[in-house]
């Protein structure tokens, strides 16, 4: 279920390309002449489109590859921000998750795709790294094998959920990183 990029969302009457301008409008503020607005639409015309290897320090792409929690966090239509620890799978390029239709986190996707996680390394709690992006796809799950897949990456070997019939792939782009540690 995939609208390409920044297009409407297949029945879901959400029109992502005037979400998004709300979104940049809304955090990017029009001060030193319009510098940092032009910069926004800057980075919109080219699409966003990031590599991650460039992105994502190497020293920190470990965290990625390990089987952590990511803390995902989305905007809510109040502008809340909502987080949750979350399975996900990096796959070179971008952050997979598992999710339902049904869910708050998925709907406030679907009003913004903005969403950032961040993964702690367990072995030194004040190194992380902060990945940003926004959602670019929901690929239809509905037997439950990603949840599957993301069960055994996390050593769970659970079967498919009740629930997979609702089931989506999240994807995730990576856009940028902040880092510590």
């Amino acid at each position: 279920m995939s609208a390409g990029r920044w297009g409407c969302w297949p029945g879901s009457g959400v029109d992502m390309a005037s979400s998004r301008r709300r979104f940049l409008r809304s955090i990017v503020p029009d001060r030193g002449g319009g510098r940092h607005r032009r910069r926004a639409r800057a980075a919109c015309q080219h699409g966003g489109v990031t590599d991650a290897n460039t992105v994502i320090p190497a020293d920190f792409r470990s965290l990625l590859e390990q089987p952590l929690y990511a803390h995902l966090g989305t905007v809510r239509p109040d502008g809340a921000v909502q987080v949750n620890p979350m399975w996900f799978l990096f796959d070179g390029e971008h952050i997979r998750f598992t999710h339902t239709t049904k869910r708050g986190k998925f709907r406030n996707l679907q009003q913004n795709p903005s969403m950032a996680i961040s993964v702690v390394d367990p072995e030194n709690p004040i190194r992380y790294l902060e990945v940003r992006g926004r959602l670019v796809a929901a690929e239809p799950d509905p037997t439950g094998a990603f949840y599957v897949e993301l069960s055994k990456r996390y050593g769970m070997e659970s079967p498919a959920p009740a629930d997979s019939a609702d089931r989506v792939v999240l994807v995730m782009s990576v856009e940028k990183t902040t880092k510590q540690g």
